[in-house]
């Protein structure tokens, strides 16, 4: 034998790190099954620890006595943490990881087609008004009216004629077609309730002026409030401008810079106008 062969040999290997101990817990072993399927996962062989929620690695899940690796429940890095009671743990793999997403994915077909608990309650639905009350808000009596006499000139059932097919009068309601019955029925109708729509009409009209009266009236009322502090504010307003611009227009101090002649020109058109503005508030 050469002696890099036996130096190869005595030569120890780095073996990968695990977490031997043969601590176990005195609590029950873990069954899997019993779990539910999304608090394990089996492609990684992991699970919630049910003491401390937190999801922990499973130490030889192949072996015979697979266990929860020792683990805490502070943050990493923390000084003296406490190690959870799970730790140790033993777990009995009694599921495939076929089985196991088979469960998963049953669970989650479960839970997306459960109905909300909530109950909604469908609206009652309302009576249908009747025909006439439907048509008969859209068409007055005169409109109805004429729709009936156009039918029964144009109907050889809902008419009456004499041999030369003049048209002498509308026959009754019980010898009328479908069409003309609903026209002579709406055109009764509404003829009927003309005079209280007309009276409806009258009161809505009335109501509305009344109205527009009101407003007008606490407008004017209103505005006879503030009427006098607006006046004396617009006033004031138009004084303190004119002072400004006359000062303006004949500084005090002898090195102010001289105006052109549009610059003075445009300076008169407005004490002008300010001054007109003045009168006329002061009447």
């Amino acid at each position: 034998m050469s002696t890099s062969t036996r130096t190869r040999d005595l030569t120890a290997q780095k073996r990968p790190r695990r977490a031997r101990s043969r601590a176990i817990s005195t609590l029950p072993p873990l069954v899997v099954s019993s779990l539910k399927p999304h608090e394990v996962d089996l492609a990684y062989s992991a699970l919630v620890c049910p003491t401390c929620r937190t999801w922990v690695p499973i130490n030889e899940p192949h072996s015979s006595r697979p266990k929860l690796v020792p683990h805490h429940t502070e943050k990493a890095g923390t000084d003296d943490p406490i190690r959870c009671p799970g730790s140790h743990r033993l777990v009995t793999v009694n599921l495939t990881p076929d089985q196991w997403f088979q469960r998963l994915e049953e669970g989650l077909t479960q839970t997306n087609g459960r109905r909300s608990t909530r109950v909604i309650r469908k609206p009652k639905a309302g009576s249908a008004p009747a025909v006439m009350q439907i048509v008969g808000g859209t068409v007055d009596d005169k409109t109805a009216r004429k729709l009936d006499e156009a039918h029964v000139r144009g109907c050889s059932t809902c008419s009456i004629r004499d041999d030369k097919g003049n048209l002498l009068r509308a026959a009754d309601l019980t010898s009328r077609c479908t069409d003309g019955r609903r026209l002579a029925q709406l055109a009764a109708h509404t003829k009927r309730l003309a005079p209280s729509r007309r009276k409806a009409q009258m009161d809505r009209e009335d109501f509305n002026d009344r109205r527009a009266w009101g407003l007008r009236l606490l407008h004017e009322q209103q505005w006879q409030n503030v009427s006098e502090p607006v006046a004396d504010a617009d006033l004031r307003r138009v004084r303190d401008t004119l002072a400004a611009l006359i000062q303006t227009l004949n500084p005090r101090k002898a090195d102010a810079p001289q105006l052109t002649d549009w610059e003075r020109a445009d300076l008169m058109s407005a004490i002008t106008l300010l001054a007109t503005q003045e009168e006329q508030l002061t009447r």
